[in-house]
């Protein structure tokens, strides 16, 4: 079914003026894009672009990034900022302040859409002298291995945070946790960078469907 554009629409099914009488709850997803990108180009109306960007965001919400976002057709360089920034702002407000990680089982609550993913994805914490949480980040997505994740891009984000201490987290799509051959050897490097840095690795905690395998707790964070 084609959709109207915006400005054909009665006002009270426009998506701005039901976030104003209603709130943004009572909005769809791409009621919400549409409102960020304001819309659409010829012969393209907002809705499919928010459509377009909404299959990017499937992919998890790091794959929003400008990059990406300007090779879909009516996103541009201003969109996309305007969408990414979005992005951050959120990102930024939905840990909450004051969250601790003292062991693996901590922070796992942290990162329950690994669970579901079907591309391994990397994902770093980085804590304070006291154990709180900074920042998570997906560093990497797809296969891993040590010549995709290379420590440089790792700890510039640590070094950036100020970070004590950091915990690494990938998922393991199999649903095996195990760690593999390449997963110690990759662990051990970013034991011997993080040693010279003078950040404590915390953990590398690898995600399956149900459960979860701690280093730290089978006593293999070791150089």
């Amino acid at each position: 079914m084609t959709r109207k554009k915006i400005k054909q629409m009665p006002e009270f099914e426009r998506p701005r003026e039901k976030l104003l009488s209603s709130g943004p709850a009572v909005l769809s997803n791409v009621e919400l894009v549409a409102i960020l990108l304001g819309s659409g180009i010829q012969g393209k109306d907002v809705f499919s672009v928010a459509r377009d960007i909404l299959r990017i965001a499937q992919d998890g919400i790091e794959a929003l990034n400008v990059e990406t976002l300007m090779r879909i057709d009516g996103v541009g360089a201003a969109r996309a900022c305007t969408i990414t920034a979005a992005v951050e702002f959120s990102r930024r407000f939905i840990m909450p302040v004051g969250i601790e990680v003292h062991n693996a089982r901590e922070a796992i609550l942290l990162v329950p859409e690994l669970r579901g993913k079907k591309q391994e994805n990397f994902i770093t914490i980085t804590l304070d002298g006291a154990h709180n949480v900074i920042r998570k980040r997906t560093v990497f997505i797809g296969t891993l291995n040590r010549s995709i994740v290379h420590p440089r891009e790792i700890f510039a984000d640590a070094l950036t945070d100020r970070a004590a201490s950091i915990v690494f987290i990938h998922n393991h799509p199999s649903g095996n946790t195990e760690p593999s051959a390449s997963d110690i050897v990759l662990t051990r490097r970013l034991l011997r960078s993080a040693q010279i840095l003078g950040i404590e690795v915390l953990d590398h905690i690898i995600v399956g469907k149900e459960d979860y395998f701690s280093f730290q707790s089978n006593n293999l964070l070791k150089i």
